[in-house]
């Protein structure tokens, strides 16, 4: 496998750590200040579980880390530029949202 290779899957796996909706609302809910589990599930509406199997995966993806702080634990984002990423995901559709409706109804099938 080529390096181009390599760097679009570790791409593509960032995207997909992306992908799923309880996994971008806690992101989002990180982006101001580190957050408790408790903190997290207020912000998202999430149960605790299912915050607690997020932020795993988010950690294994090397995206999130935790610190102890006065018996909690705190999870923040691991680089303030995921905030940006977030962010600048935001400005972007803001201005290609017409073009974003039709996305999904391309069939890769068609494609020879």
């Amino acid at each position: 496998m080529t390096s181009a290779n390599q760097a679009s899957d570790m791409k593509i796996k960032l995207f997909e750590a992306f992908s799923d909706q309880s996994r971008l609302s806690i992101l989002n809910a990180l982006k101001e200040r580190p957050l408790t589990v408790n903190e997290i599930t207020e912000a998202t509406g999430l149960s605790q579980s299912s915050v607690f199997s997020h932020l795993e995966y988010l950690r294994s993806c090397n995206l999130v880390i935790s610190q102890q702080k006065a018996g909690y634990a705190f999870y923040q984002l691991i680089d303030t530029r995921i905030a940006k990423l977030l962010d600048l995901t935001s400005e972007l559709l803001s201005d290609v949202v017409k073009g974003m409706e039709s996305c999904c109804s391309y069939d890769v099938s068609e494609q020879g």
